[in-house]
């Protein structure tokens, strides 16, 4: 598997391929990572919109990480992931039960994990009910993107409240939780992460810092304001275009 740093002494003959490596603010080896050029065209098309660069170095994902994924998807972000992190880090993507009827959640998570450049991918059963989310040892980051209202949706308010505990309990003092996710409107709590799979960053806040975590900082690397926060973020007009929020939480 080859490292961030080998990945970035091949890169840097050549001109930055996205405006988002020229942040002065990106870190040499999240730039490698994300002209990491073994990326599949899937993953770098949607680069414009996810904004790898400026979401990873925000969030400080560096060499030698732990990181728990949850509900990883088709592996965006954990191919990202793994390759910051590199020989000495682990990614564990934490995958969910699967629904009926439903892909198998696993499939692309484990495709990744038999893939030498991705070497440190280590695929796991998410846990909702397990202490410290199953894992058998505490970890520097537990990241969700794109998750936090799904993973809602199957809790009552308590049982939120319980699985974020869980989350601090899987993290290293100091260790940060990161939650990406599309917003809905001001004011609209949780009432629309079925319908719109959206959710209120002041309910994720709220609900977050009530078991014990801080609020280290958030991002508006994926805001959009022209998002009118009225339709299903799958919606063909508003799809790769939703208003998103970066929350960074720390465990004291």
């Amino acid at each position: 598997m080859r490292t961030p740093e080998m990945i970035f002494a091949a890169a840097a003959l050549t001109a930055c391929l996205s405006v988002h490596c020229l942040a002065a603010d990106v870190p040499a080896t999240v730039s490698a990572t994300v002209a990491d050029k073994a990326r599949p065209a899937a993953d770098t098309e949607r680069d414009t919109s996810r904004k790898p660069a400026e979401t990873l170095a925000f969030a400080g994902i560096k060499p030698g990480m732990q990181i728990a994924e949850l509900i990883p998807g088709g592996g965006y972000y954990t191919r990202l992931l793994s390759v910051l992190t590199g020989p000495k880090g682990r990614v564990y993507a934490l995958t969910p039960p699967p629904r009926p009827n439903g892909p198998d959640p696993t499939a692309a998570a484990n495709a990744i994990a038999t893939d030498a450049h991705y070497g440190n991918v280590t695929v796991l059963p998410l846990s909702y009910t397990d202490r410290a989310l199953g894992l058998s040892q505490p970890v520097d980051v537990v990241w969700t993107s794109g998750n936090y209202h799904d993973i809602h949706n199957s809790r009552t308010s308590n049982g939120m409240k319980d699985f974020n505990q869980r989350v601090f309990e899987a993290l290293k003092s100091g260790g940060a939780y990161i939650v990406i996710d599309h917003a809905t409107a001001a004011g609209r709590g949780v009432d629309d992460t079925k319908t719109l799979h959206r959710i209120d960053p002041e309910t994720v806040k709220a609900e977050v810092t009530a078991v014990g975590f801080r609020l280290s900082g958030s991002s508006d690397a994926l805001r959009n304001a022209n998002d009118p926060h009225t339709a299903p973020v799958f919606d063909a007009d508003i799809r790769g275009k939703t208003d998103q929020f970066i929350l960074k939480f720390v465990k004291p």
